[in-house]
């Protein structure tokens, strides 16, 4: 069981950060809008300070447990890269991410969110399945 605990502890830093955000500015912690925005140069300070926690999530985790977190990429750069992009173009076709519509959507109820997290889920379950095939 103790193997979760930093699961656990992520996903309730996520989920205070996205509550923080909302009562703070009223915008959705959706990372793809965030990033959008930051890009645009709108709202640079608080996309800035959220992509900065981002990043030094590892750090900490590094401080509070004493190793790095393990990541494993078993992918190619240019199939990872090519990944993004989609992910990316979905995002934005899609109105939002994972984190904005999975973790403050459902939160919020929104019918919108429950059917894209529905469409993100029976995607990736099929891109699983499938690619079993050519693994």
């Amino acid at each position: 069981m103790t193997h979760y605990w930093s699961a656990l502890a992520g996903g309730m830093l996520i989920g205070l950060s996205a509550a923080m955000l909302m009562l703070a500015t009223g915008r959705v912690a959706g990372i793809s809008g965030i990033a959008g925005r930051l890009l645009q140069g709108v709202q640079p300070l608080t996309g800035g300070a959220f992509v900065v926690g981002l990043a030094f999530g590892p750090v900490l985790f590094r401080f509070l447990s004493g190793q790095w977190p393990e990541v494993t990429l078993t992918a190619s750069w240019p199939i990872l890269v090519i990944g993004g992009l989609l992910v990316g173009f979905g995002s934005r076709m899609g109105s939002g991410c994972t984190s904005g519509h999975g973790v403050v959507g459902l939160a919020r109820l929104s019918k919108r969110s429950m059917v894209a997290v529905a469409t993100f889920m029976s995607t990736a379950i099929l891109t699983v399945y499938v690619m079993g095939f050519f693994a």
